[in-house]
């Protein structure tokens, strides 16, 4: 049996402040397989930042253990680090006035990186992010998108076998995200994991197979990706507009076609019909085109159900006490 990349059991960390306990991680169990990006999610203050530091032996687990191929994070630090990397990302952490290969052989000296090779790791791991054209300007002079992907090239430059990555694209423009998410796509080919903490569900949904969700401290939810997508209830969001007599909505909202309802808006001669869509079966479509049969449609838009609008809906019924399906 292959040895899982983190193993995660009954960790917990609770500290003291102003001789109050807090509870920042209760009885959290899971794995990361390896080769294997999984996403880490959960509103601010869920203890995502908590795990994260432990994994990456920056503290000390209270209740529990945590493994990195089976090293623990406690006792093994040398082992763990060396296997481990870590991207907080961001502005700091850089040097400005150095350059991007002067910061990224000084982080890979700190990290163990012996001198025999260096030069030729340093050119791998600037092409490998795509800033050998930026390598011998000032950081100062780099873009945001830049900086991140010159943190990304830290956190591999010592080949680590587990990647800590944490919110590697916010802030970035829609090109340089995408890029960075190509960046990360080609660890996770080479077998690196990942442990992608993000916000950004758009990052969740292109790279991660699994997610991890975190709520009030302990682990609410463990499921893959297409699981997590159907706990909507819905596959797809339905924009329907017309001339004169809107359909009827009644027939429409039939729990066979929508979910949660339809909302109809009409001004003027024309409407605009929006629903949920349960499923795209043989039958829904149907049902629909029954509805719509005898109103004057002008187009029809299609929007796929996105992570982010799942993720509303799940932080929403957390916060209610409701349990969410799929926990492994």
């Amino acid at each position: 049996m292959n040895e899982p990349a983190i193993a995660v059991e009954h960790l917990g960390r609770t500290y003291t402040d102003r001789g109050r306990k807090i509870v920042a991680l209760r009885d959290v169990t899971f794995q990361v397989a390896a080769g294997e990006i999984v996403g880490l999610l959960g509103s601010n203050g869920a203890g995502k930042t908590t795990l994260t530091k432990i994994l990456a032996t920056l503290l000390l687990p209270t209740t529990g253990t945590a493994r990195i191929f089976g090293h623990d994070v406690t006792r093994d630090l040398r082992t763990v680090r060396r296997m481990t990397g870590v991207v907080l990302g961001g502005d700091r952490g850089l040097y400005a006035k150095l350059n991007g290969r002067d910061n990224l052989r000084f982080f890979a000296m700190l990290a163990g990186v012996g001198r025999r090779g260096l030069s030729t790791k340093l050119d791998a791991a600037l092409e490998e992010v795509g800033l050998v054209g930026a390598a011998d300007r000032a950081v100062e002079t780099y873009s945001k998108g830049m900086r991140q992907r010159l943190h990304i090239a830290i956190g591999m430059i010592a080949e680590p076998r587990v990647l800590l990555l944490d919110e590697p694209t916010v802030g970035l423009d829609p090109v340089e995200a995408e890029r960075l998410r190509g960046t990360v796509a080609a660890l996770r080919d080479t077998g690196v994991s990942v442990l992608l903490t993000s916000h950004y569900l758009l990052d969740i949904e292109r790279l991660a197979s699994r997610v991890v969700i975190l709520a009030d401290s302990t682990l609410a939810a463990d499921l893959p990706v297409e699981e997590f997508a159907r706990q909507a209830g819905y596959t797809a969001t339905v924009t329907v507009r017309g001339t004169g007599t809107p359909p009827d909505s009644n027939v429409i909202s039939s729990p066979d076609i929508a979910v949660g309802g339809v909302d109809v808006d009409a001004v003027d001669a024309s409407w605009t019909l929006r629903l949920h869509v349960r499923d795209w079966s043989v039958g829904s479509f149907g049902l629909l085109e029954q509805a719509l049969a005898h109103v004057s449609v002008l187009d029809v838009r299609i929007d796929p159900v996105r992570l982010e609008d799942v993720y509303t809906h799940v932080a929403a019924r957390l916060a209610d006490g409701s349990q969410v399906g799929g926990t492994r």
